[in-house]
């Protein structure tokens, strides 16, 4: 198995993890605070790489270009779905909206790239999300009492955050180094985190050993390992395609969680881990895009 190939199982591996780190470190600091924190930290971190490597900056437009994928895919994003969680969304209902996504974004890259989607593809799209009920399914039960108007609609513009700018980066900035291109994506979701955070949270952190962990394996796994090969994957294949590989991350998750905090898992949910599996073998394989 080359490289190449280890990518998508990589990136949904560390993906995965962000649920583990953010419940292990949310609980120190209110959830815009906590993502600034995180995205400050990332800018630093990045600068840092591409300035001992020399890498290419962007011009202006390709600089603004990032920004604005940023402030969707990293800021919006995850600010929609950090807020809606602390205001009490079941996390496995959060995950089922957010399983949404590759089917949004297989209608909108069509739309607005030209992507032109197989039937094969599509099928696999939709054994993906039938897959993902059978994950899930089992936790809807638990604590439903957050699922309102208001977290629903941050979960919903979360889902639709992430997957314009998904469609954003492949049309404008597939190309950009992807060093110097975080910085500004970064600096593009900071801004939309540390204004939410300025605006309506006190900004007060409990700076303990487990959020300093979760914080500092949410900058470097998930910020910069996890997106990093996540561009990769929309620069070199379709972004519907790259979408596609979301559906297993709750499965992941089930399994993280049942190996570090002993969480059950039911045959129903084993079952689904194994059909999105064969969803996502079936859209990213034989159903690929042309």
């Amino acid at each position: 198995m080359t490289a190449t190939r280890l990518l998508p199982a990589t990136f949904v591996v560390l993906w995965a993890t962000g649920v583990i780190g953010a419940k292990a470190g949310v609980p120190y600091a209110e959830p815009f605070t906590f993502l600034a924190l995180r995205f400050g930290l990332v800018i630093v971190v990045l600068t840092v790489v591409a300035l001992i490597f020399r890498a290419p900056w962007p011009r202006r437009r390709p600089a603004l270009d990032a920004m604005v994928a940023g402030g969707l895919i990293h800021g919006l994003y995850l600010g929609g779905v950090f807020w809606a969680i602390d205001r009490g969304m079941p996390a496995g209902v959060s995950a089922l909206i957010l399983g949404l996504q590759p089917i949004l974004t297989a209608v909108l890259a069509g739309l607005m790239l030209g992507e032109r989607t197989r039937p094969r593809h599509w099928a696999g799209l939709g054994l993906g999300l039938a897959g993902l009920l059978l994950v899930l399914w089992p936790r809807f039960g638990d604590g439903a009492g957050g699922i309102t108007l208001a977290t629903v609609s941050a979960t919903l513009g979360a889902v639709a955050a992430i997957t314009l700018g998904s469609i954003h980066q492949k049309r404008f900035g597939a190309r950009m180094d992807l060093r110097t291109g975080s910085v500004f994506q970064y600096l593009g979701a900071l801004l939309v985190v540390g204004g939410a955070a300025w605006l309506g949270e006190s900004m007060a952190v409990d700076w303990t050993p487990a959020f300093m962990l979760s914080l500092g394996w949410l900058v470097l796994a998930l910020s910069i390992g996890a997106i990093s090969l996540m561009m990769i994957l929309i620069r070199d294949g379709s972004v519907s395609q790259a979408a596609t590989y979301l559906y297993l991350v709750p499965g992941v998750s089930v399994l993280f969680a049942w190996l570090l905090f002993g969480e059950a898992l039911s045959p129903v949910q084993l079952g689904g881990m194994v059909v999105t599996l064969i969803a996502v073998a079936l859209a990213t394989g034989a159903g690929k895009v042309r």
